[in-house]
């Protein structure tokens, strides 16, 4: 049988390392990079028949990154492996069309298996998290409330909380510096907060930054 192809996003330098030495022996080639924008340029270049990807990542988050990946690569195989116990980021997950999901913590025993069924079509998700309820969560449709806020709200609020200026948000998103500002204003009155600092504070809780 051919090996896969598999693309790897972490910032985490160790984490990175550390799953690519697991991985390397069992696919024909892992790629490795650490951050969102450029996991979906070399999405978009290798076309890999795997993405491993965390969701808290610079730039980019995950979420995010797979939701443009599906756009060009509508058949994506997508797993996530990340520190997030909430449902509500499964949930974002699935809808953002991943099929896999595995806690960092559970990585080691876990990946592997996990990297293989997600090729195979079939979903993935750590049984702690599932339990008896993985039902539930084969519905990709149910995105999550704690990210209701659109793709780009999102971005923006992750640029925002990384401390870019305005018009350097403005020149990653290929946006004008009066977007930003609209999209700025839409994250407070949605969000119920007034402050860039409380934006930031906001982003952090919900693991953006």
């Amino acid at each position: 049988m051919k090996l896969a192809r598999v693309l790897l996003a972490d910032d985490h330098p160790l984490t990175l390392e550390g799953m690519r030495f697991f991985l390397e022996p069992h696919f024909e080639s892992i790629t490795t990079v650490s951050d969102g924008r450029t996991l979906v340029e070399e999405a978009r270049r290798q076309k890999p028949d795997l993405i491993i990807l965390d969701i808290t990542m610079p730039g980019l988050n995950g979420i995010d990154a797979a939701r443009q990946i599906r756009k060009f690569m509508p058949d994506a195989r997508l797993l996530f492996v990340t520190m997030h116990v909430d449902p509500a980021y499964l949930e974002a997950a699935l809808d953002a069309g991943a099929i896999g999901y595995v806690l960092k913590s559970a990585a080691r025993e876990e990946l592997l298996q996990a990297a293989r069924q997600v090729l195979k079509g079939q979903i993935y998700v750590t049984p702690s998290l599932s339990g008896e309820n993985l039902e539930y969560f084969r519905d990709p449709q149910r995105a999550a409330a704690s990210l209701r806020l659109s793709s780009r709200e999102r971005e923006t609020l992750q640029l925002i909380a990384e401390g870019r200026a305005a018009k350097e948000i403005a020149h990653q998103m290929t946006i004008s510096i009066k977007t930003v500002a609209f999209h700025r204003a839409n994250l407070k009155r949605k969000l119920g907060l007034r402050t860039t600092a409380e934006l930031t504070r906001h982003a952090m809780e919900k693991g953006l930054v």
